[in-house]
């Protein structure tokens, strides 16, 4: 009887995946399921090493029966590695997350309060971190984004070689937080690669660093915002986060080559090195690093011991260099004095989300009129100007919406 039912099952797949695509794809398909269903049997004993219950082992992965594919197809690439440093911030730090995160101060406030008096980590580099990660917890309201964090490490591990040992180490670990009772099974979400929450932390560093500061007996990212922020202060702490002190400056550099390495203030200073602003350096004696993002005609910075400890969230430097000035910003202060190297005139967000209504008004764009110019926005843009006889840059410029506004 059971090999009739999977004999059955198994030619139900195949005609429905022979229907779309085809023969060779279905059978393949086939292998695929009943291989990855063969791994999570075999990774049950695995886990069993560890300390996982059965019982727990068996909640965790109900329903799991096949790889992820959007898991595997998102996995082949990073933003933070691959986008121009002035794309990747245009779409990360602008007035609506700057507006949003000042309104969040203001809501949040008690907690902010408690959690910098604890762990002495800025309450605005704290909410960058938010705004970066899941745009204030927005991000955690998309089914279409917000995957199962058991099928996603699951897929990894069972498909993708290169991340195969850490997804595995993740896996366990995202095993010991259910067994804990931090969270159910339900709510154990985060993204393709398992980062989880509203500061998207990997299962082994909520292990390590997850705060339970509203004392509610759970340490929970998912669901109460307070747990999140403090567990990001928590993480920072421990990784020698210095209360008090700025993550750097933004400078301007004399003539003539500049030295690499590590100097100090003050000797970066005798090299003609002075702060955009025209303010004095704080803290002379401390060590700093000279970064030039978008070189030498772009924005530079002097970065200081806090910034390499924002690295410790996510080692990208787009990553760290957005997060703190996000957070200056957050707190008041102004934007770059020397802008980047944009080969257009950029827009507002509301500008943006314009440009989209209008490709979608003409048949280019179907997405979300949102103001995050994406990969589906910059393709509709190609698509546009393609049509149009235009250069094709794909880029959301002041040029190409002034063109549309004329049509």
């Amino acid at each position: 009887m059971l090999n009739h039912m999977r004999t059955t099952a198994c030619s139900a797949v195949k005609l429905a995946v022979i229907a779309a695509v085809g023969l060779t794809l279905s059978v393949g398909a086939s292998h695929a399921d009943a291989g990855f269903r063969s791994w999570i049997d075999n990774f049950r004993s695995t886990a069993a090493r560890s300390g996982i219950s059965d019982a727990t082992f068996r909640a965790a992965f109900a329903g799991v029966n096949d790889i992820d594919p959007e898991v595997l197809e998102k996995a082949r690439s990073q933003p933070e590695f691959k986008s121009p440093v002035w794309d990747y911030f245009d779409n990360r730090v602008h007035e609506r997350s700057i507006a949003t995160g000042q309104a969040m101060a203001k809501k949040l406030k008690p907690w902010l309060d408690k959690i910098e008096q604890r762990f002495g980590v800025s309450r605005n580099i704290l909410l960058a971190i938010w705004s970066m990660e899941t745009n204030y917890g927005e991000i955690l309201k998309r089914p279409e984004i917000v995957r199962g964090t058991i099928r996603s490490l699951a897929t990894l591990a069972y498909a993708d070689k290169r991340r195969a040992k850490f997804a595995r180490t993740q896996l366990i670990a995202s095993l010991k937080i259910l067994q804990r009772g931090d969270v159910s099974v339900a709510e154990l979400q985060g993204s393709w690669a398992g980062a989880m929450g509203h500061t998207q932390f990997i299962p082994t560093s909520f292990i390590a660093y997850g705060v339970d500061i509203d004392g509610n007996g759970r340490r929970d990212i998912w669901n109460s915002v307070p747990d999140a922020l403090a567990t990001s202060a928590n993480l920072l702490a421990k990784n020698g986060w210095q209360s008090g002190r700025t993550w750097g400056y933004e400078v301007r550099l004399p003539a003539g080559k500049m030295p690499s390495g590590s100097l100090s203030l003050a000797k970066w200073q005798s090299l003609g090195v002075t702060r955009a602003n025209g303010k004095p350096f704080s803290n002379a004696s401390d060590a700093a690093t000279l970064r030039l993002p978008d070189g030498r005609s772009g924005p530079a910075f002097l970065m200081l011991r806090n910034f390499s400890v924002i690295k410790r969230y996510n080692n990208a430097e787009k990553y760290a260099l957005a997060v703190a000035v996000l957070a200056d910003r957050i707190g008041g202060g102004s934007g770059f004095t020397n802008d980047f190297n944009r080969p257009f005139t950029p827009l507002s967000i509301a500008e943006k989300e314009e440009l989209q209504r209008t490709l979608s008004s003409l048949g280019y764009y179907d997405g979300k009129s949102d103001g995050n110019i994406g990969p589906a926005t910059k393709a509709s843009i190609l698509a546009y100007q393609a049509s149009k006889g235009l250069t094709k840059d794909g880029y959301a410029s002041m040029e190409l919406l002034s063109h549309m506004r004329s049509r």
